[in-house]
């Protein structure tokens, strides 16, 4: 599959690494379209970049299903899916400092989730369904995972969703291989980005930052490098490319 000739649709991509992927990725590919909940971010997108948005909240089934509708129905036959909304929660699963309650929030729970892991379901299971529907002749569905599926002390919930992220991956790739439809992740490790400045403190990214064996985060360049090659090579499949640097957590 050629960059140059894919229709591509990004979600999560009015700011960060989404953002990034979706402006680079208009440079040489077909058309990109990115989906995203915040208008004012989708608003704030150069309008020279020909990125067409769409307002939508990934969590409501309903919603998605009517998105992605209207997507086919608008531009022709997108064959590149880049799952990468996401929502970074750090809160160990019990935390004897908040004597009045030290379990993990149960809110907080089902919001990483929700956004992390159910809107992945939702949005590829109605990607794929419209490429049945029309006829289309291959696909790639990209997941954008985490480093922190391994398992990151802290993030319960957001090392589940990515773990459940990774886990349809390899599931989907036996599933949709008969309809040509290939389907791989992308797991980041810490990169240079303001969601992951924003999640943790200044003192506790500098120490990731020594970790990596490599002593510097990662830049958005290897990144869209990495969505490049998984769509053009047509044998990666089902798997997990790690993009950490060397670092293990």
């Amino acid at each position: 599959m050629n960059v140059s000739e894919s229709i591509i649709v990004i979600t999560g991509g009015g700011k960060g690494i989404g953002n990034y992927l979706a402006i680079s990725l208009s440079a040489v590919a077909k058309k990109v379209i990115v989906i995203d909940n915040d208008s004012d971010s989708l608003a704030a997108i150069d309008k020279s970049y020909g990125i067409a948005t769409y307002t939508c909240n990934l969590v409501n089934p309903d919603e998605v299903n009517k998105t992605i509708s209207e997507i086919f129905e608008n531009w022709a036959n997108p064959t590149v899916l880049i799952n990468n909304a996401g929502y970074i929660h750090s809160e160990p699963l019990f935390n004897m400092l908040k004597r009045e309650e030290p379990k993990h929030s149960i809110e907080n729970w089902k919001k990483t989730i929700d956004i992390n892991l159910n809107a992945v379901f939702y949005t590829t299971s109605n990607f794929v369904e419209k490429l049945y529907a029309k006829r289309v002749k291959g696909g790639v569905i990209i997941n954008i995972s985490s480093i922190s599926a391994q398992g990151n002390a802290g993030q319960s919930a957001y090392s589940a969703a990515k773990a459940g992220v990774e886990a349809l991956t390899a599931t989907w790739s036996k599933e949709l291989g008969m309809f040509k439809i290939r389907c791989a992740a992308i797991a980041p490790g810490f990169f240079n980005t303001e969601s992951t400045k924003n999640s943790l403190s200044e003192n506790t990214l500098s120490k990731w930052e020594q970790s990596v064996p490599l002593k510097r985060l990662g830049n958005l360049d290897e990144v869209v490098s990495s969505v490049r090659f998984i769509i053009e090579n047509d044998y990666f499949n089902g798997k997990v490319l790690s993009l950490d640097g060397g670092l293990t957590v």
